[in-house]
């Protein structure tokens, strides 16, 4: 089954990393992905920005675009990996990210594939 471990933060979890020390962070996920690589769990990642983000909602058919990636929430998603495994271990891999420590990792199976 696959998983995706979605990544959310804030700016107190972004100066709470950094604190830490950046190198430190990206040291945790390199060592996380060559866990699940060799795991043959990995199937991709990737970072998000805020940079040029937009909300589009469609309303009465007329779509409204605002700027940003923040709808009501405190948290934004920074990231995700996608991982093929059991919930289990994709709930096991979620706490070992170094943002588990300050902002949620939410864990949400994907849907099967649609039909064509």
């Amino acid at each position: 089954m696959k998983y995706m471990l979605l990544i959310y933060g804030n700016t107190e979890t972004w100066d709470a990393l950094d604190a830490e020390g950046m190198d430190a962070v990206y040291a945790a996920h390199r060592t996380l992905f060559e866990e699940m690589k060799a795991a043959g769990e990995y199937v991709a990642s990737d970072g998000l920005t805020t940079a040029n983000a937009r909300v589009v909602q469609v309303n009465d058919g007329v779509p409204a675009v605002t700027d940003g990636p923040f709808t009501e929430a405190k948290e934004v998603l920074a990231g995700y990996y996608l991982v093929d495994c059991s919930l289990e271990r994709a709930t096991e891999l979620a706490a070992k990210l170094p943002e588990a420590r300050f902002s949620p990792i939410e864990v949400r199976a994907l849907t099967d594939p649609m039909p064509d």
